[in-house]
């Protein structure tokens, strides 16, 4: 078969982008050309895909989306697939991939109503519907199970068009027989002592994330705790504000923000915990990516992977309403203690040994050469 990928961008480090990449590569290896749609593509191109860099340009993004659609279409007229797979909500799709949560039900709950009456909604409210409307015939691959009562509740989506996917996270990411080597090294590189405790979230998306909760609770620290703690940030955001924080919390000698990078198995083996209290999350991939390399995991309960924290007993899982003095408390217990740190971590490894992570890939290119009604 011939398929047609669409997605707003891709760069390498985006989690979304690495799940296009997984899944596109499966349906390739099975035997089907591969041609993608983006405005914007970073990075190579895999061998034997057709990338179009769609020359679409707007001042709003949704002006954007909505250009992106109408040359899209256009090309498929004259140049017809067998499937048109999104990776954004859109309409004309015959697969789509949630890796976002309900548009619609943020609109309402979390917004102004006000906002409701900006082109900017009406746009992403009617892309929304193009896939869930009742009448629409996209199949859809959930990767949260948290999200799926929102979007029948708004739009009544029949339950058969759901598809519910487990986790893909990388085998390259569970921790290898030679990760004690691999961590000594990794230490020796960023030079940390034996005695110091080194602290990471990674993830694009500073602010969705709650880097700015990550900074507080560093600096509410004990003073000889916080002097042996250091926090590395990666992730490709603007980090302006975030640095400005650092600076007025008086925390610069602690905290070091990096760019996406490819290496990211390396921090995950010489880290001492990973920190990620998103304000909202659909999954959170690194959190389970952290969990099969045995390191323990500080993670708010709104990501929709938080639970496989808790069912492997592999870190703590913040309730909801968060709460700050929560946070910083925790924190400080988990650094703090290193036997209960080194036994989360022997859990999320012997958890990474028998439950699956790993077969979204798989599952979802299943549904993606499916014949569908």
């Amino acid at each position: 078969m011939q398929l047609a990928f669409i997605l707003y961008k891709y760069f390498p480090f985006g989690g979304l982008q690495r799940d296009f990449l997984r899944i596109a590569l499966e349906c390739q290896q099975r035997g089907h050309a591969i041609r993608v749609y983006t405005p914007i593509w970073e990075g190579d191109v895999p061998e034997g895909f057709e990338v179009v860099v769609v020359p679409v340009k707007a001042l709003f993004n949704h002006k954007r989306n909505e250009k992106l659609t109408a040359w899209v279409e256009a090309d498929l007229a004259r140049r017809p697939v067998d499937r048109v797979i999104g990776f954004n909500k859109m309409p004309g799709l015959d697969v789509y991939y949630a890796a976002d949560g309900c548009f619609e039900d943020k609109a309402q709950t979390l917004r102004n109503p006000i906002y409701r009456k900006w082109g900017r909604y009406k746009h992403f409210a009617d892309y929304e519907r193009a896939v869930f409307a009742p009448e629409s015939k996209t199949e859809i691959l959930m990767i949260s199970e948290v999200q799926q009562p929102l979007f029948i509740k708004h739009y009544h989506t029949p339950l058969q068009r759901f598809h519910l996917l487990p986790p893909g996270i990388a085998p390259d990411r569970r921790a290898p027989a030679n990760a004690a080597e691999i961590r000594a090294e990794f230490r020796r590189e960023f030079g940390l002592a034996d005695d110091q405790l080194l602290l990471v979230q990674i993830g694009s998306g500073f602010k969705t994330k709650g880097l700015d909760r990550s900074l507080k609770a560093v600096a509410a620290l004990p003073r000889e705790l916080r002097q042996r703690t250091r926090l590395i940030v990666i992730g490709q955001d603007d980090p302006k504000s975030f640095l400005l924080q650092i600076k007025t919390l008086g925390i610069s000698e602690q905290v070091q923000i990096l760019k996406g990078r490819s290496d990211i198995p390396r921090f995950l083996l010489g880290a001492d915990l990973l920190i990620h209290p998103a304000y909202n999350e659909n999954t959170g991939t690194v959190l389970l990516e952290a969990l099969v390399a045995g390191l323990p995991v500080l993670v708010t309960d709104v990501c929709g992977y938080a639970h496989y924290i808790r069912d492997a007993d592999a870190g703590r899982v913040l309730p909801s309403p968060f709460a700050q003095e929560q946070l910083n408390h925790t924190l400080a217990d988990m650094l703090a203690d290193d036997q209960r740190r080194a036994c989360w971590g022997r859990n999320g490894l012997a958890y990474a040994g028998c439950a699956d992570l790993y077969s979204m890939p798989q599952k979802a290119a299943d549904v993606i050469l499916a014949e569908h009604p």
